[in-house]
């Protein structure tokens, strides 16, 4: 935690009086808190515009206003330049990937994802941006290349990962996106689950948030396969184990150059270089798979 983002939060002129705002472990970009105000609850998220990963919050504020609308997510209760205040969802927890394994908690997931799909759009006050997870792999190749990172000497194979799955992925209809879909990114009060943490929310495939949470959850190969079954229903495609492998290894490669600019940026105090090579790894062994489908 810093102490700057504590004073940014406990400062906030919303407030009725003094309050102590009490640090929320997860946070890999922001400093999260959680605040008691006149016998209210409710989340902070402090985090600034971070133009290296393209994250805007006059973005974040617009999706996160139209998810709580579409039903995703917590209300939005006040927001001013560097600073989320949203609804605390009581007796919430995040997921976890051993969560998924199970089917009830499965099924409500992906009915989730795909209203996220189907119905936020609808209540955009704005076009919305695109994310193109190629496009925004190669961004961060330049950064780190530039930046002569210590993950420069894997840019060139992760680049060549990045070219062969756009290739095999090929046309889409976009829909809009979580584009960040690990477990702790979704919590479960006990009696549905909700959506947050939405600032890379864009225009993508569907398919695409499927492979990342899978990615990131570590899923076996039959739980892919009842994930992907699951969503078929909204979207049916003949090749969607392929496609679903190419941005499954799209997404590693993501995670593991949004780990190397990390490096490189982030004032939030966690070992973001142990982060950064275990998520080359997963995206080695992710592009491994894939070649076995090819």
């Amino acid at each position: 935690m810093r102490d700057s983002a504590y004073r940014r939060a406990a400062g906030l002129s919303m407030w009725n009086g003094p309050v102590e705002p009490q640090p929320l472990h997860g946070g890999m970009s922001n400093d999260n808190f959680l605040v008691e105000d006149a016998g209210q609850r409710y989340m902070v998220r402090v985090g600034q515009d971070q133009p290296e990963h393209a994250v805007y919050r006059f973005n974040e504020v617009t999706v996160c206003q139209a998810a709580h609308e579409a039903g995703l997510a917590p209300a939005l209760i006040h927001h001013e330049n560097d600073v989320l205040v949203f609804e605390h969802i009581d007796d919430a927890r995040m997921l976890t990937a051993d969560d998924l394994v199970d089917d009830r908690t499965l099924a409500q997931l992906v009915g989730l994802i795909g209203r996220c799909h189907v119905d936020l759009a609808g209540h955009l006050e704005v076009p919305g941006p695109m994310f193109w997870v190629f496009q925004v792999n190669r961004r961060y190749a330049r950064i780190l290349a530039e930046a002569e990172s210590r993950l420069a000497g894997a840019l060139g194979r992760l680049m060549e990962i990045n070219d062969q799955t756009e290739e095999a992925v090929g046309p889409i209809r976009p829909v809009f996106c979580h584009n960040d879909l690990m477990p702790a990114n979704v919590l479960d009060d006990g009696k549905r689950l909700w959506l947050v943490d939405w600032e890379y929310g864009g225009w993508n495939a569907g398919l695409y948030d499927l492979a990342d949470l899978a990615g990131h959850a570590g899923m076996a190969p039959e739980q892919e396969a009842e994930l992907t079954a699951r969503y078929r229903t909204l979207e049916a495609d003949p090749h969607d184990a392929q496609r679903f492998a190419a941005f499954k290894c799209a997404a590693a490669v993501r995670a593991a150059l949004w780990s190397g600019v990390a490096e490189i940026y982030s004032s939030v105090d966690w070992d973001v270089a142990a982060h950064a090579d275990a998520e080359l790894e997963r995206a080695d062994a992710t592009y491994a798979a894939f070649r076995m489908l090819s």
